[in-house]
């Protein structure tokens, strides 16, 4: 198995289906509260960039910042508009590709340390991977109940 190209194949795959189906909503998407209670797209694109850059950290043997504490991650009032979430979103999911492209099989197989223990860099690039299906598979469901059915990843 080639591990590097198994790991840049998962990233830019859930970074191609994430992307699809942000540019397929409605600017009104990104800030809108389902029910009242639910994150917006905003808040969980956020927090998807913020778990891009801390596990991408992690891979990298980079310095970590503290994960904040309160709960569900929201963002911050400057995260706003379709295109500006959009381009931030496109900043994090590159620099997690580019990460995944520069690391050998060695450096895919070798073990890092997490708040869950010891696992390979590999392991992280799929628990990203994963982490973005989790939260398009949400897109999907807004998608339908804001009166989308459509297909967008096609």
């Amino acid at each position: 198995m080639d591990f590097q190209a198994s790991a840049v194949k998962l990233l830019e795959g859930a970074v191609r289906l994430m992307t699809a189906d942000l540019e397929a909503m409605p600017e009104a998407m990104f800030s809108r509260h389902f029910g009242g209670k639910a994150r917006t797209v905003a808040d969980i694109v956020y927090e998807v960039m913020l778990v891009n850059d801390h596990v991408g950290r992690t891979i990298r043997g980079d310095e970590l910042f503290e994960w904040p504490e309160g709960g569900w991650i929201t963002a911050p009032e400057s995260f706003a508009g379709k295109d500006h979430i959009l381009a931030q979103f496109k900043e994090s999911c590159d620099k997690i590709v580019a990460t995944g492209k520069s690391l050998s099989e060695a450096d895919l197989l070798s073990n890092v340390t997490t708040e869950h223990g010891e696992t390979s860099r590999f392991e992280r690039c799929q628990f990203i991977a994963l982490h973005m299906w989790y939260h398009s598979g949400q897109f999907n469901y807004m998608q339908t109940l804001a009166g989308d059915d459509g297909w967008h990843w096609g």
